[in-house]
């Protein structure tokens, strides 16, 4: 599904002669192919889905940090692009989880996995990241299940 998407994207893209969002989508796909890569290194036929949104999370995660650095260096035509960027690989992620619903999905996988102590913290995350891989920010949910675990 989310490989249909990203190539009916180019296609719109293209039609459409969008050449900003067209670029962002190719770069993305060019990522998608490089987890394929890696996945069949491992014995797989193709990267999961879960694998991909991770991969678009960490493309989202280098733009903000460089429209930051490009802010900080007084380069504002820079830091839009990679803000533009930003919306355009969003918009291929699922909805985001808000506070409330972030909380009670920690709550849940820490009950699920019996977890009790911060040694257990990788068994959280590993169960939150296999339900909701794209839907939430994992570098401020472990801070979150640190808390919960402290």
């Amino acid at each position: 599904m989310l490989r249909e998407d990203i190539q009916n994207a180019i296609k719109e893209a293209m039609k459409n002669h969008e050449t900003e969002r067209l670029g962002t989508v190719r770069m993305i796909l060019a990522g998608v192919k490089e987890k394929d890569v890696d996945a069949r290194g491992k014995g797989r036929e193709c990267a999961s889905d879960a694998d991909l949104l991770a991969m678009m999370q960490t493309m989202i995660k280098q733009r903000q940090e460089s429209a930051k650095m490009y802010r900080d260096g007084g380069r504002e035509d820079l830091a839009a692009k990679e803000e533009a960027e930003i919306v355009v690989i969003k918009s291929f992620l699922p909805k985001q989880l808000d506070e409330a619903e972030t909380e009670a999905a920690i709550r849940a996988a820490i009950a699920e996995t019996g977890a009790a102590s911060m040694k257990d913290m990788g068994k959280v995350m590993a169960a939150l990241k296999e339900k909701y891989a794209g839907q939430m920010d994992f570098g401020a949910v472990s801070g979150k299940i640190k808390g919960l675990l402290g």
